[in-house]
């Protein structure tokens, strides 16, 4: 259903193409949501998971 949808709009070919880039736009903006946390201010952020947010209170 999704596909015959997708085909009518873009076409078969972009289709393929799409599904072929999917896992590595993935892998991408997985390293960069990881770069983005690594140069920032990681602790701003990581105060937001559970388990890692109580270990700061210390400080």
């Amino acid at each position: 259903m999704m596909q015959n949808i997708l085909n009518k709009i873009v076409g078969r070919k972009y289709v393929g193409i799409l599904r072929a880039w999917v896992p590595n736009m993935v892998a991408w903006g997985t390293v960069g949501g990881v770069a983005l946390i690594h140069f920032t201010d990681w602790r701003l952020v990581l105060d937001y998971v559970p388990y890692i947010r109580g270990k700061f209170k210390d400080e």
